[in-house]
């Protein structure tokens, strides 16, 4: 039987602040166990006695844009200056307050569980850093365990050729809820381009039986401004995850990104960027460039188009610090790591998977076996004929 709701509870008052770890944990006001965010409810919940409450955002700022060019001068001030930044690489251990084991938190990692007691803790000491951007915004998760596990596996059941071992993935690999941080990009582009279009027309050529037609392409100068808006181009600033893949499991839903509560963390992994806003940029500004290029071309018209230049100017550039869901299955198969990924709002999965050379060969040979046979009915068939 759920307790009370406690609506209306300061956030300040749920968390419990660890001083000298510089961690934080929720304990449950009615049973002293610890709250988490639980996915199907959106709230914060007890799973011992089954308390809940809400994720209180009261007070806090919607996400909004911060100017690119002043964020990368503060941060490289702040470097010259040799600011105190806490440790974001190696290992940090700290000791669990509940059950006095002891937790490391390695990399980037900022929200774990005591692998003694399960409870689950968060750093801190890196949000609130005057070398770190903070976190402007969260997408929570959407997708609870239920519906990933069932997505994890109509995937892997459709792999054909995936090794049995790789199927045990409940046995052999980890599988897990974590936030991923991200870099959000906006910008109002302006671009002059010169270039050539190129038209193309046909002609015939040759006499007699060696008359035939050319296709030729005529060739005139081309310029002009074009313009260009992109709003939240995402870029991953986590190390560790297979880009690639995780780039496919876009779009995502940005424009829902609800203003930053670590309260949205609680019981999930979640990650601080490996590389800051100024190092995610070039990712975006490819994309952007990628964009820009198809937009000349359209410009241009024609049935070809060169590019000679291009001259881009961003009106505005601007950014957001987001959090967003991933669900997590990695599976060590000879040695080598496989990840697969879920959208934590979507449910789109993506990954990579082994191939099994038994079940290849196997396959192949059933293939050859089976030609043969057919092959053999096929000329008796045929002698029976004549």
């Amino acid at each position: 039987m759920d307790g009370p709701s406690g609506d209306g509870e300061p956030a300040d008052e749920r968390a419990a602040f660890q001083v000298t770890e510089q961690t934080r944990t929720y304990p449950c006001r009615q049973c002293g166990a610890q709250l988490v965010f639980d996915i199907t409810k959106q709230r914060l919940a007890c799973p011992s006695c089954g308390f809940e409450a809400d994720v209180d955002t009261s007070g806090l700022a919607a996400p909004e844009e911060h100017d690119f060019q002043a964020a990368v001068h503060q941060l490289r001030s702040l470097a010259a200056a040799a600011a105190v930044s806490p440790q974001v690489t190696g290992e940090k251990e700290i000791v669990c307050q509940n059950c006095g084991g002891h937790t490391t938190f390695s990399g980037t990692l900022t929200a774990t569980r005591c692998p003694y007691c399960a409870t689950p803790i968060q750093r801190d000491d890196i949000q609130d850093a005057p070398m770190r951007i903070p976190v402007d915004g969260v997408l929570p998760f959407q997708v609870d365990k239920k519906n990933a596990t069932a997505q994890i596996e109509k995937w892997i059941n459709s792999r054909w050729f995936a090794p049995t071992e790789f199927k045990k993935y409940n046995e052999k690999g980890s599988f897990t809820s974590v936030y991923a941080a991200y870099f959000t990009f906006d910008s109002e582009t302006r671009s002059a381009y010169t270039g050539q279009r190129g038209d193309h027309y046909t002609v015939t050529v040759g006499s007699g039986e060696n008359q035939h037609t050319e296709t030729r392409t005529a060739w005139s100068y081309a310029s002009g401004v074009v313009a260009n808006s992109f709003d939240d181009i995402a870029v991953l600033a986590n190390d560790g995850f297979d880009q690639k893949r995780v780039k496919a499991l876009e779009p995502w839903p940005t424009q829902t990104a609800q203003p930053f509560s670590p309260q949205f963390v609680a019981g999930h992994l979640c990650r601080t960027y490996d590389h800051d806003v100024e190092g995610c940029y070039p990712a975006a500004r490819a994309e952007m460039d990628r964009a820009i290029e198809a937009t000349i071309r359209r410009d241009i018209g024609g049935d070809e188009q060169r590019i000679s230049s291009v001259d881009t100017r961003h009106l505005s550039l601007t950014f957001k610090h987001l959090l967003l869901p991933i669900w997590l299955l990695t599976v060590i198969y000879e040695g080598k790591p496989y990840q697969v990924f879920i959208n934590g709002i979507t449910g789109e999965v993506q990954g990579e998977r082994p191939w099994s050379k038994v079940k290849i060969a196997l396959a192949v040979t059933a293939a050859v076996i089976l030609l043969v046979v057919i092959l053999v009915v096929y000329n008796s068939a045929k002698s029976g004929g004549t």
